[in-house]
């Protein structure tokens, strides 16, 4: 026997959830290319930018070879066509000098310069200017030319620097797909033939991926309180709800929740299964009730509870949050109330009892006069 009491009361689910990486990844190269390095092994832990492995590709490196020739030809180009642009202007200045000293002769002494001679220095002088501009012109050409020579030679680089392939991450090598020689093709495309190098997985921090059922979807927040007990090494922790899918496994009804743990000892392997205790409601000062005191009929649940007089009496009862022995009472009595606890097919209502309290978590039966 008990009675109807207050106190907190908080809904938990007990689900099983497995450790994940918290980044993978298989690494290809970029080029097609057969390994002439690859250092290292499954096991090795990496940092970020460190190099996996190089390849060797001949036919890349002398295309880098012609670009880089290109680029110099190109500057070669531009140094000559600045030189012609240098002559050509001395020219013209000369030219130009000479034309202004005839004119400015005739003006002085008209009939001393004959026409002729004025009209030939003019055009020579207007020739020579335009000489200039064709010498700026082909330098600009040549300028851009030397862009297209550098712009090509910066894609054949980029193209060389892909033969060596790097971790984009700190993590662990968990997979190797290749050997020394081995020919790896580019994996520019979603082409599955590509064979990646390496397979890296983050695991300083994992993810403890769990599935909650669509029942308790609703109850899921950021934040939220989980107790985790991983029977592998025996520990325990206590974590928060980091992210959920936010939409359910039309497959399983099950919504993935992810709790984010520090690994940096690698304690923890990816793989490795965990008992996660979500907190889902809580409520406070709320009527409660040890849960076997209730019973569940074909559609309404209730309890025998005991009137002013001691006589037992049915109640039906509108049940709230359920903890993990406790059930919050919502509807159908008041704080104090005497009711049965178990045995609840012993008793009839109307029947006189003598109320016996015994512990919660060991309820006895109570006898009936």
């Amino acid at each position: 026997m008990v009675r109807v009491t207050r106190g907190n009361l908080a809904s938990t689910l007990t689900v099983a959830g497995q450790f994940q990486p918290y980044q993978q990844v298989d690494l290809h190269a970029k080029v097609s290319g057969y390994i002439r390095h690859i250092n290292v092994d499954i096991g090795d832990r990496v940092y970020a930018g460190q190099v996996i492995a190089t390849l060797e590709v001949p036919e890349l490196n002398a295309q880098l070879a012609g670009a880089q020739a290109e680029v110099r030809h190109s500057q070669s180009e531009i140094n000559r066509a600045k030189s012609q642009v240098a002559g050509a202007k001395s020219s013209h200045a000369a030219l130009h000098d000479a034309y202004m000293r005839l004119a400015q002769a005739a003006q002085q002494r008209p009939g001393l310069i004959a026409q002729q001679e004025l009209d030939d220095a003019l055009a020579k002088d207007q020739n020579s200017e335009a000489s200039v501009d064709v010498a700026k012109a082909a330098l600009e050409a040549t300028e851009e030319q030397l862009g297209v020579s550098s712009a090509d030679k910066q894609r054949v680089q980029a193209l060389s620097d892909y033969s060596v392939v790097t971790a984009p991450f700190s993590g662990v090598i968990t997979k190797r797909y290749a050997d020394t020689g081995s020919l790896i093709q580019a994996g520019t495309a979603s082409n599955t033939q590509a064979m990646p190098v390496v397979q890296l997985a983050q695991s300083d921090m994992l993810r403890l991926r769990m599935p909650v059922p669509e029942a308790d979807v609703p109850y899921i927040e950021d934040g939220g309180t989980v107790q985790v007990k991983v029977q592998a090494t025996g520990k325990d922790f206590t974590g928060k709800v980091i992210r959920f899918a936010r939409a359910l496994d039309p497959t399983t009804r099950t919504m993935i929740t992810e709790v984010d743990v520090a690994n940096p000892t690698l304690e923890l392997s990816p793989g490795m299964y965990a008992e996660a205790i979500i907190s889902l409601q809580q409520r406070k000062s709320v009527l409660t009730l040890p849960i076997q005191a209730v019973v569940q009929g074909d559609s309404q649940s209730y309890v025998l509870a005991l009137d002013s007089s001691n006589h037992v009496q049915k109640k039906i009862v509108t049940l709230g949050v359920q903890g993990a022995d406790k059930v919050e009472i919502t509807s159908g009595l008041t704080e104090g109330q005497l009711v049965i606890v178990s045995a609840q097919a012993n008793y009839q209502v109307g029947q006189p009892v003598s109320p016996k309290f015994e512990s919660v978590s060991m309820p006895s039966e109570v006898g009936g006069k």
